[in-house]
C-alpha cells in the first residue's frame, strides 16, 4: 500500500536543472530503506514557480522543497519519509509560517493564492507519460460526454456561450471559429492544434504539452466532432523535445485505450492525431504559414481569404486553435460555460496563461483570471523587482505587444484593456524592465528578433522592418536626427497598414508603444547624444573622478590601452579608444571610475 507520493518537477526548466538526477537519488534512496512499495516518486510537469527549481512535494503532506539537488535526497527521505519530520530548511520560505513554524499550503503563498488554475490545472499534479493519472482527474469524460450525449451543435454553443477567445494572440471568439468550421460542406475536414510557439521568453504551451499532453488531445477530439473533421495534426517546434516525446507517448496510449482512432466509445466517430515538427521559425505561428509548412512547403503567409475553413492543410478546410484554448475546453464542457463565463470581465472570460520573465523575483508560469491588475502580476504574484529596483515597464505579448509603463501598473490585464494602452494580452508572454532597461534599446531586441524571423514574401515586412531597424541603430549609436525619428514613426504605421500576415502588421509594436510612453528616452539618445539608461554602448562614456589615488589598476587591466596617467597621479580615459568594455569599473576597488 503506497502512504507517501513524491512528486518531482520534469518540466524543461527543472530537467535543466537536474531533476532527473534527483528522481534517481530518491528511487535509489527508498530502495536502500525499503521504502519502495510505500512510497511512490511521481515525475510531472511544471508547477509554476520555475525560479525555484527542481521543485518536489512530497504528500499527504503538502511539503514544498525548492532548488532541490541530489545531495539533499538521503537527509529528507531519511528525516520526512522515515521519521515523519518535514526537513524545513529545504522548504520554499513562504510556505512556512515564521511565528508558528507550522507550513502552509501553496495556496496559501503569494505566489499562488491570486492565481486559478484552468488551463494549467493538471500540470504538476499527475505524471503526464501515464494516462491513467489523467483519466483519474477526469480526463476523457468531456470526449465521452459529447459523444454520447450531445450533438455537434451543442459543443459549439456551450463553447459560444463560455466567451473563451484564442489564446494564441489574436483573441477570436472560440465558439465563432467553430461555428464557421461547422458550416463548411466537404467531405473531409482537419482540426489543428498551433504549438508553434516563438516568442522571446514564451512557454506556456510547452509547459501545458509536458504537463497536460491528454488535455489537448482530449479537446481535439472534441473539437473534431463539433466540426465534423476526422483528422487532427499537432505543429509543435523540433525544440521542445519534452513536449514532443510525451506527446507521442499521450497519442499512442489513446490509440490504445481506444481514445482516439476509430468508433470511439462505441459511437462510430472516428479520429486520430498526428505529430508534424516545426523548424523553429516564428513566421509559422501564423495559421496559413503552418499550415503550408505541414503541407510540406516553405513556412509563408497567403492572402486570406480563402480562409483556412475554406482551405487549410492540403486544400482541405481545417479549423486551429492553439494549445492554451484546447486546454481550457475539456473543462467547459464538464463544468458548464456559465462557470468559465463567470471567471474574467465582461468581454473577456475565463484565465489567461502568462510566463512572467525578466527583472522579477518569481519568475514562472502563472494563471490568471482575465481583469487581474498588472501590479498583482508584478507585485504579488511575481514577488516584485529584485535588488530595491524600480519597476519601469512590462512588455506584453512579445514582439507583436507594446511596453506599458510603470504609471499604467494598474492597468486590467484583458483583451480591450490592454489595447486601450497600446499592449495585447498576445499568446502570454509578459517580460520586466527596471529601471536599468533602456527603452529604445528594448524595441532594437524585438526589432532585431522580427527582422530575423520575416519570410521575407511581403515587402512592406521584409524590407520595411529592416528599415526600422536601421533607425533604431542611428539612434543608439548617436547619429539619428529628429526627422529620422518622425521618418521611423511614419514608416512603423505604413509596415502595420500594408504587410501581409499578422507577424509584420504587428512588427512596430515595440517601436510605437515606447515611442508613446518613453519617447524622452529616444530624444536623449538623439539631441543629447545620451542613454539614460546607461545600457547603449555607443553613447556611455566611461570617466574616472578625482577619487582616483594613481594606482595603475585601470590602465593594467584595459585591453585596448585607453587609460593614461603615472603612478599616483590621476588618471584619464581616452574616449576615441574606448571600447565601453567597463573592465576598469570592474577592477577599480575605489569606485574612481564611473558611467555617465
Amino acid at each position: 500500500m503506497v502512504r507517501s507520493h513524491i512528486l518531482v518537477c520534469e518540466g524543461t526548466g527543472c530537467t535543466s536543472s537536474n531533476a532527473p538526477a534527483i528522481v534517481k537519488a530518491l528511487n535509489d534512496e527508498l530502495a536502500a530503506n525499503n521504502l519502495q512499495d510505500e512510497v511512490k516518486v511521481v515525475t510531472t510537469g511544471c508547477f509554476g514557480l520555475c525560479a525555484l527549481g527542481p521543485i518536489m512535494i512530497v504528500y499527504p503532506e503538502g511539503a514544498f522543497y525548492s532548488r532541490m539537488t541530489p545531495e539533499h535526497i538521503p537527509e529528507i527521505v531519511s528525516e520526512h519519509i522515515v521519521k515523519g519530520r518535514i526537513v524545513k530548511k529545504y522548504l520554499y520560505e513562504e510556505t512556512v509560517d515564521t511565528e508558528s513554524g507550522v507550513t502552509k499550503s501553496l495556496n496559501e503563498t503569494n505566489f499562488y493564492a491570486k492565481q486559478e488554475r484552468v488551463a494549467l490545472r493538471n500540470c504538476g499534479v499527475i505524471n503526464p507519460e501515464d494516462i491513467e493519472e489523467y483519466i483519474a482527474v477526469d480526463g476523457y469524460a468531456a470526449l465521452g460526454k459529447v459523444l454520447t450525449e450531445w450533438k455537434p451543435e451543442d459543443v459549439i454553443k456551450c463553447i459560444s456561450d463560455s466567451g473563451l477567445k484564442g489564446r494564441g494572440g489574436a483573441g477570436f471568439p472560440t465558439g465563432l471559429k467553430w461555428s464557421l468550421a461547422a458550416k463548411t460542406v466537404a467531405d473531409v475536414k482537419y482540426v489543428c492544434c498551433n504549438a508553434d510557439e516563438g516568442d522571446p521568453g514564451a512557454f506556456m504551451d510547452r509547459s501545458v504539452l509536458e504537463g497536460d499532453p491528454h488535455a489537448v488531445l482530449e479537446a481535439m477530439a472534441i473539437a473534431a466532432y463539433a466540426v465534423g473533421a476526422c483528422r487532427g495534426f499537432i505543429y509543435v517546434r523540433a525544440e521542445y523535445p519534452i513536449a514532443v516525446h510525451r506527446l507521442q507517448i499521450a497519442i499512442d496510449q489513446a490509440r490504445e485505450y481506444g481514445l482516439l482512432g476509430e468508433n470511439i466509445f462505441g459511437t462510430g466517430f472516428n479520429f486520430d492525431v498526428e505529430l508534424r515538427l516545426g523548424a523553429g521559425a516564428f513566421v509559422c505561428g501564423e495559421e496559413t504559414a503552418l499550415m503550408t509548412s505541414i503541407g510540406g512547403n516553405r513556412g509563408e503567409p497567403r492572402p486570406r481569404p480563402p480562409f483556412p475553413s475554406e482551405k487549410g492543410i492540403f486544400d482541405i478546410p481545417t479549423m486551429n486553435n492553439n494549445v492554451e484554448t484546447y486546454a481550457n475546453i475539456p473543462q467547459i464542457i464538464l463544468k458548464g460555460a456559465d462557470w468559465f463565463a463567470s471567471m474574467g470581465t465582461e468581454n473577456s472570460k475565463g484565465t489567461k496563461v502568462f510566463a512572467l520573465g525578466g527583472k522579477i523575483k518569481n519568475t514562472g508560469l502563472v494563471e490568471i483570471p482575465m481583469g487581474t491588475t498588472l501590479r498583482e502580476i508584478v507585485e504579488d504574484i511575481g514577488g516584485g523587482v529584485p535588488d530595491g529596483k524600480l519597476f519601469k515597464a512590462a512588455q506584453m505579448g512579445g514582439p507583436s505587444g507594446g511596453c506599458i509603463p510603470a504609471s499604467l501598473i494598474d492597468t486590467k490585464v484583458d483583451y480591450e484593456s490592454l489595447a486601450a494602452v497600446g499592449a495585447m494580452v498576445g499568446s502570454g508572454g509578459l517580460i520586466v524592465m527596471d529601471e536599468d532597461n533602456c527603452m529604445v534599446d528594448i524595441a532594437k531586441f524585438f526589432l532585431e528578433f522580427t527582422v530575423d524571423e520575416s519570410c521575407g514574401k511581403c515587402t512592406p515586412c521584409r524590407i520595411g522592418t529592416r528599415r526600422l531597424l536601421e533607425y533604431l541603430e542611428k539612434i543608439t549609436d548617436g547619429k539619428a536626427t529628429m526627422q529620422d525619428l518622425e521618418d521611423m514613426e511614419a514608416l512603423c504605421y505604413h509596415i502595420k497598414s500594408n504587410s501581409l500576415c499578422g507577424l509584420g502588421q504587428t512588427a512596430p509594436n515595440p517601436v510605437l508603444s515606447t515611442l508613446r510612453y518613453f519617447r524622452d528616452e529616444y530624444i536623449a539618445h538623439i539631441e543629447e547624444k545620451r542613454c539614460p539608461a546607461g545600457v547603449c554602448k555607443k553613447l556611455v562614456q566611461y570617466v574616472i573622478t578625482d577619487k582616483c589615488i594613481g594606482c595603475t589598476k585601470c590602465a593594467r587591466n584595459c585591453p585596448v590601452n585607453a587609460i593614461n596617467g603615472t603612478v599616483k597621479q590621476l588618471h584619464e580615459i581616452d574616449q576615441v579608444k574606448c571600447i565601453k568594455c567597463g573592465a576598469c569599473v570592474d577592477g577599480c576597488k575605489f569606485g574612481a571610475i564611473i558611467k555617465k
